[in-house]
């Protein structure tokens, strides 16, 4: 049995087609039901449906064998420990600071809004800016509209809810997109089924 672990959502849609291309189609829908394994129509494979920040953790820790999680992701929770061996490139955002339509530049010491801390850390430091970080969990874009930061750094998609609250994306951190990824035991203990998943997996992104 090979467990994949994905989080509800935008990255569980936009994997489903790539799943279905290796015959892998759930039984049930997580939208419709209150089940957190998903038989599929493999009955070799099966997924575990659970917030995106656990997929690396469910991973790491095997009890998943593999896990399809965005970039962000990966470096917040320091991924070193777990294969990275297919960018699947769905669910694709950019990672970036937003500010106030109004604010000035950043200059001096600041104050950033995020649940990105390790990135917005090494972000703001190669920058030569000092910042103080304030770890949010959501309405991120509250932030600076009640003065608790000065920017925030944040997933942007269409940046509609930016414009909606009077922010403005200002600096590109990085783009961000949905990854495979291989507890390493796993690869060995069942090295043969990950390897015929993962050649499915590249067959179907080369043709798209």
């Amino acid at each position: 049995m090979l467990t994949i672990a994905v989080s509800k959502g935008r990255i569980y849609e936009d994997a489903l087609p790539l799943l279905a291309e290796a015959g892998i189609v759930p039984t049930d829908d997580p939208k419709t039901c209150r089940k957190l394994i998903l038989a599929t129509t493999r009955p070799d494979v099966q997924l575990v449906i659970i917030r995106a920040t656990d997929v690396p953790t469910f991973v790491e820790y095997g009890a998943a064998d593999l896990g399809i999680a965005g970039k962000d992701v990966l470096i917040e929770h320091g991924a070193e420990s777990l294969y990275e061996p297919l960018d699947l490139n769905i669910a694709c955002c950019r990672l970036m600071t937003a500010a106030h339509k109004d604010a000035p530049p950043l200059s001096g010491r600041i104050r950033v809004a995020t649940k990105y801390v390790k990135i917005a850390q090494n972000y703001f430091a190669s920058q030569g800016i000092q910042a103080e970080i304030i770890k949010l969990y959501g309405s991120m874009e509250l932030a600076p509209l009640v003065g608790l930061a000065d920017c925030i750094v944040d997933l942007v998609d269409t940046g509609n809810t930016l414009k909606a609250n009077d922010l403005e994306p200002r600096e590109l951190i990085m783009n961000i997109s949905s990854r495979l990824v291989v507890n390493k035991a796993a690869m060995k203990m069942k090295h043969e089924a990950i390897s015929a998943l993962l050649t499915q997996f590249e067959k179907t992104l080369a043709n798209r």
